[in-house]
């Protein structure tokens, strides 16, 4: 299941996504539009500044903005970011890997199932970007017939 913090990040990144040949977004707009906690935003959107995913311009027409073009970056490249593995147990983590206390990989039925389990999850969210949960602006969706 994803955090409540993946989850916002992924609303604000969506927003900035959709956003992105308009220039910085200012933090409020996204917090007012996506309806997330301000206080909890400044946090995430530091951590994927941080991690090079956004960028920030501060004063007049500052804002975040993403860095990379919306198709550029994974939504896996996201949630390890904000959310640390994907693999729903250490032993079959590929980036943030742990050995179980009480297991024997090498004959565990649970890691062997586990690792199918993270390979189909990691197939879609490697192969989903940014672009593909991006807000559609009412303003840009032609309504004529």
């Amino acid at each position: 299941m994803l955090s409540k913090k993946t989850q916002y990040a992924l609303k604000a990144l969506s927003y900035l996504a959709a956003r992105q040949d308009q220039g910085p977004v200012l933090i409020t707009d996204i917090a007012e539009q996506k309806k997330i906690p301000i206080k909890f935003l400044e946090n995430i959107l530091l951590e994927l500044k941080n991690a090079q995913i956004l960028g920030s311009k501060k004063g007049r027409g500052g804002g975040y903005f993403l860095r990379n073009a919306p198709d550029k970056t994974s939504l896996a490249t996201v949630i390890r970011v904000v959310d640390g593995p994907i693999a729903l147990l250490p032993c079959v983590s590929l980036y943030f890997y742990q050995k179980c206390a009480d297991c024997t990989e090498e004959i565990c039925p649970i890691n062997a199932v586990f690792v199918q389990v993270r390979d189909a999850t990691l197939a879609v969210l490697e192969s989903k970007t940014l672009e593909d949960i991006q807000d559609l602006i009412p303003e840009a969706i032609d309504f004529s017939i």
